[in-house]
């Protein structure tokens, strides 16, 4: 029997795992579990004979492709899938999948959210500042983006995107102003909400030539991956301008060293909070056994990032 296994180091909603039952059931297919594991040896033991796998931050290494003997499939509930080695997978034949936009909403609101928390001083009774009238940078113009964009709309903020893999006129008919380039974007911009995703070209991008060129009084929000930041750049741009701020919905390499040096210029979550709502937890687990069976039963490749 084709066997879905559910691999979660932080597990699902609880109602996410009845839904996934129940189309895998509907599909014939066994449905096994593996929740809050402690150690990569457990996770190596379940995908033994595993024909497609759902995980969300777990790491799919090679090592864990190599001992799944039957995967055809891997599926990362999320956006983001650089916890998986794509070239291992690549090379065993199997397949990976995202789900896209099933946790937009969820990281946009939570990317606002940390705008207005900042603004009003970590809500410490004392006076703060407004987001209406103040630029906006969106960086990466997708899912998340857009609604980013669309729910700062209601603050009146005037908005601005930079996305090299969309043409003006896509931007435009969004109702926010396209920009030429990220120098640019970030010369702009008060406020720069980050969407790219972690890879060869994008780690360490965020560096101090783009951060310090930011009009006074700034903010970095960076719900997209800590690698994309040159972190020490970042920390030499808040040491020559204590009126740039940070905010991250997980904690940099050098967090314990930005504590001791930038009170009241930072901001990170105790853990990476983007997806952390019952909605899109639901959302992306459902959205994960329902393309795997499409794959499995059609060759439904539209979410594929291994190509």
């Amino acid at each position: 029997m084709t066997k879905l296994l559910v691999a979660t180091e932080k597990p699902f909603h609880p109602d996410t795992i009845p839904g996934i039952q129940k189309i895998a059931q509907e599909a014939g297919y066994e449905l096994a579990l593996l929740e809050k594991y402690t150690d990569k040896s457990q996770l190596l033991e379940a995908v033994k004979d595993a024909t497609a796998l759902i995980i969300r931050s777990d790491k799919v290494t090679a090592e864990v492709i190599d001992a799944a003997k039957e995967l055809k499939i891997v599926i990362r509930a999320g956006a983001g899938y650089d916890n998986v080695d794509l070239e291992a997978a690549s090379a065993k034949g199997v397949v990976v999948m995202n789900t896209p936009g099933q946790n937009s909403n969820a990281v946009a609101e939570l990317a606002i959210g940390m705008m207005i928390y900042h603004a009003r001083g970590q809500f410490n009774g004392k006076s703060g500042t407004e987001l209406r009238g103040k630029t906006l940078g969106i960086h990466a113009f997708g899912n998340v983006g857009r609604l980013v964009a669309e729910i700062a709309k209601g603050f009146q903020m005037d908005i601005y995107a930079y996305d090299p893999f969309l043409s003006k006129q896509e931007i435009e008919k969004e109702g926010v102003k396209p920009l030429e380039s990220e120098k640019e974007l970030y010369a702009r911009c008060q406020y720069i909400s980050l969407h790219i995703p972690a890879n060869e070209k994008t780690k360490q991008s965020i560096n101090f030539s783009l951060l310090s060129s930011m009009p006074e009084k700034a903010t970095l929000v960076n719900t997209a991956r800590k690698e994309v930041i040159h972190e020490e750049e970042l920390m030499k741009v808040m040491e020559e301008r204590k009126d740039f701020h940070y905010l991250s919905d997980i904690a940099p390499d050098m967090a314990q060293q930005i504590a001791q040096k930038f009170e009241g210029q930072y901001y990170f979550t105790p853990k990476k909070m983007g997806a952390q709502t019952a909605e899109a937890n639901i959302n992306a687990g459902l959205a994960a056994a329902e393309q795997i069976v499409k794959f499995l039963k059609n060759n439904d490749r539209t979410f594929q990032v291994n190509k």
